[in-house]
């Protein structure tokens, strides 16, 4: 339902999508991860519409979002990562609004808003104004804008940013109802635990580009089966490196004041790393021990933690 081949963004000398191309299809969440300034706000302009493409295609639905705007367009719902919301108006006439604009009127508009206000759970607050909303209900009322003229295609960018907990378990349920509905969503985050969490495929970004792509297994595959052990403290790179490499493990970071190595049996090995690392004159002032996911992967690929 969306198909982006070579996509690129740029800004003057600057190139904020460097040709990423991936498809998404219905009742499927198709993630796109990566730390802020990655490109994934970027990319979700382009396929809505928002901005156009310095190059490559963007097909919504089976329609070129360039060329056929208009027919693109009336399958999506949008979920901003800026608030799209009036704050005063109420939460009835937000929902109307986004409604009528998709063409809805009558029983029908009605029955969605009253839908969609009892599955944000903003019911009891449907006639108040967001201004008088917390974080978490203002971002509730924007994704059930969204949703209001039940789209086929739902783009979510950073849908939980600033939320409260519960709001945040809530934003989850909506996001699988609509999966299971057989909704396409595509949906940008740089929380690490929320991919691992809703998305059936992925896409890592980092610098505008595509650093790796699958689903939630093929990524994990590619780590393998080793943990990560990350040592902060102060350390003389080449004897650490010497020590590493003696201990059959892999290094991706290693230098004055961080140590990050990709080993099996983490938990089984790691004081023999200690000891090892300790004897070469390091002082360590902490430790971190990981298993395989996300994190590791993107430790692996960029040899850096996912930036927020």
């Amino acid at each position: 339902m969306i198909k982006v081949r070579e996509l690129q963004k740029s800004y003057g000398d600057f190139l904020a999508v460097k040709k990423i191309s991936f498809s998404a299809g219905e009742a499927t969440v198709f993630g796109l991860l990566g730390p802020n300034g990655a490109g994934k706000s970027t990319a979700i302009n382009c396929i809505s519409g928002l901005l156009k493409p310095t190059a490559g295609t963007i097909e919504v639905g089976g329609f070129n979002v360039v060329t056929q705007a208009v027919k693109a367009k009336t399958s999506l719902g949008i979920v901003p990562q800026e608030l799209a919301i009036y704050e005063d108006l109420s939460a009835t006439d937000n929902l109307n609004y986004w409604g009528a604009a998709y063409g809805l009127s009558g029983t029908k508009l009605k029955d969605r808003v009253t839908y969609v206000l009892d599955r944000i759970g903003l019911t009891d607050r449907a006639k108040d104004q967001p201004k008088n909303y917390s974080g978490g209900m203002k971002r509730r009322l924007n994704f059930g804008c969204g949703l209001v003229h039940e789209p086929g295609i739902l783009l979510l960018d950073e849908p939980t940013v600033g939320v409260d907990p519960q709001s945040r378990e809530r934003l989850f349920e909506l996001v699988e109802e609509e999966k299971a509905k057989g909704t396409c969503v595509l949906y940008t985050t740089h929380y690490m635990e929320e991919a691992e969490k809703l998305c059936d495929e992925l896409a890592i970004m980092d610098h505008g580009e595509i650093i790796a792509a699958g689903t939630l297994q093929e990524l994990r595959a590619e780590v393998g089966e080793k943990d990560i052990i990350q040592l902060s403290g102060t350390f003389d790179v080449r004897k650490v490196e010497r020590e590493v490499a003696r201990l059959n493990a892999d290094a991706l970071v290693l230098d004055t004041e961080t140590v990050m190595i990709s080993v099996r049996d983490g938990a089984g090995s790691l004081q023999s790393f200690l000891n090892a690392i300790v004897a070469t004159g390091a002082v360590i002032r902490d430790t971190r021990l990981s298993e395989p996911n996300l994190e590791s992967l993107f430790l692996k690929l960029t040899g850096k933690e996912l930036r927020a």
